[in-house]
């Protein structure tokens, strides 16, 4: 054993000098490979409930088709349905605190912003209640698709968002498709209806999507500003019950101020008679209003929880992608006309759309090839000044 053990000294020698640069060599391999891009699982959950909550625009239409007339009930359909939250809000912080974690609670001036952001998102859903009013749903939907050029401005304004090529591209073809519906033949109008009534419907859809464009980006600052961890622990995602303590206080100020715009209106007095006249019935007219009530909530729930775990413009694109899914289900269960100039809005909109996803991946890739290079520039001064 020891005339082995002498005999291979030498080697052993070499082979000592050999792993002092074995791991410097191994990390920078590790660090010069990028990681793919995968969603977190909230990002995932947060898009399946958008698209689960895709019925709510067209219980909405339902509602206006038949016969209903409140756009403050329908603007409150659009944000009340927070009280569903709070079972699974309380368990979760009561896990929280029994896990030993700490300050689950949104900090006050978050909770002011959210409040304000509220009552501002019941102004936007009073608007798209009007253009819902007076719109068909494929109309009213290709005309919420600008909302994603709406968020993509007001995120450059004011969270600092860099235009490309493809996001520039998506906003123009964005603006050319309601362009199309404005000048095409008939211009998507219902048959009967008084060309001013459409007129100021389709401005409505248009305010409706700016309004929203612009609460999604506040919504992404108020968290940088107000709710962002510092330290290591900003790079990891935001639990949950955060995003369902925003959608809870959101939700309750918006409600407040459609419930004081239906006091003043007069639409409690006015709910029994609406409901004995609703076209499908009294009790589906209660049936409409409560399933109507679930579905805005997921889709609000899923982009708040985009905005929070991802970006605003995330949470704008997965509003995109609702486009297609409400043309169909308006042809099916509505049996609106689908023409020509909707046709080409609609191509337009998802042109925009993909334009959009590509720029954005191009990106993502531009960026994870400079990381690569910094780290490779890094990693030979390292191995210069290695002895």
């Amino acid at each position: 054993m020891a005339t082995i053990s002498a005999s291979a000294s030498p080697a052993m020698q070499e082979a000592a000098k050999t792993p002092s640069a074995s791991p410097l060599r191994a990390t920078v391999a590790t660090a010069a490979s990028p990681a793919r891009y995968r969603p977190s699982p909230l990002v995932i959950f947060s898009a399946c409930l958008v698209l689960l909550g895709a019925g709510g625009p067209l219980l909405l239409r339902v509602y206006f088709v038949h016969g209903g007339q409140r756009l403050w009930l329908s603007a409150l359909l659009q944000i009340s349905g927070w009280p569903l939250l709070l079972p699974p809000l309380c368990v979760s912080l009561f896990r929280g605190r029994r896990h030993g974690i700490a300050n689950l609670l949104l900090p006050l001036r978050l909770v002011g912003a959210a409040a304000v952001l509220g009552a501002f998102y019941a102004i936007s859903c009073y608007v798209y209640a009007m253009g819902s009013q007076a719109l068909p749903l494929s109309t009213s939907s290709l005309l919420l698709a600008t909302q994603l050029a709406f968020t993509a401005i007001f995120a450059f304004l004011f969270v600092g968002l860099r235009f490309t090529p493809f996001s520039a591209n998506a906003v123009l073809l964005l603006t050319i498709g309601p362009a199309v519906l404005g000048v095409g033949p008939g211009s998507g109008k219902p048959a009967g209806e008084p060309s001013k009534t459409y007129w100021v419907g389709f401005c409505e859809a248009i305010a409706a999507a700016a309004l929203a464009g612009l609460v999604l980006p506040l919504v992404e600052v108020s968290m940088e500003r107000y709710g962002r961890r510092s330290g290591p622990a900003a790079r990891v995602p935001p639990p949950y019950s955060t995003v369902m303590q925003m959608q809870a206080v959101m939700g309750a100020a918006g409600t407040m101020v459609c419930l004081l715009g239906m006091a003043i209106k007069s639409d409690f007095s006015a709910l029994r008679g609406e409901a004995a006249a609703f076209g499908l019935g009294e009790t589906n007219y209660y049936l409409v209003l409560v399933r109507d009530a679930v579905s805005w909530q997921l889709l609000n729930l899923g982009i708040m929880g985009l905005i929070t775990c991802a970006s605003s413009l995330l949470a704008g694109i997965m509003i995109a992608v609702l486009l297609p899914l409400s043309e169909i289900l308006a042809v099916m269960f509505l049996h609106e006309k689908f023409d020509g100039p909707k046709g080409i809005a609609l191509v337009l909109s998802l042109w925009g759309f993909a334009s959009y996803l590509y720029g954005e991946k191009a990106q993502k890739k531009l960026e994870a090839q400079k990381s690569e290079q910094q780290v490779a520039r890094k990693t030979g001064d390292l191995e210069l000044a290695a002895p």
